[in-house]
């Protein structure tokens, strides 16, 4: 025999799947709301190669 009644423990499964379904539900809303779109920018490539190889200044220094 258990200590725990088995009323007990079906509540808890049942209460434990249910916060776990509103939390999977609650983020998977806040994904599709904030997180729908890339952030990588159009011209990523070309932007990046510019950055590392480093791209002629368009301010000419004088001396």
């Amino acid at each position: 025999m258990s200590l725990i009644p088995k009323d007990f423990n079906q509540k808890l499964v049942r209460e434990i799947t249910i916060i776990l379904i509103i939390k999977i539900v609650l983020l998977l809303t806040i994904k599709h709301i904030w997180f729908d779109a890339p952030t990588i920018p159009k011209n990523f490539d070309n932007q990046v190669a510019e950055h590392i190889a480093g791209s002629p200044s368009q301010i000419k220094e004088t001396r």
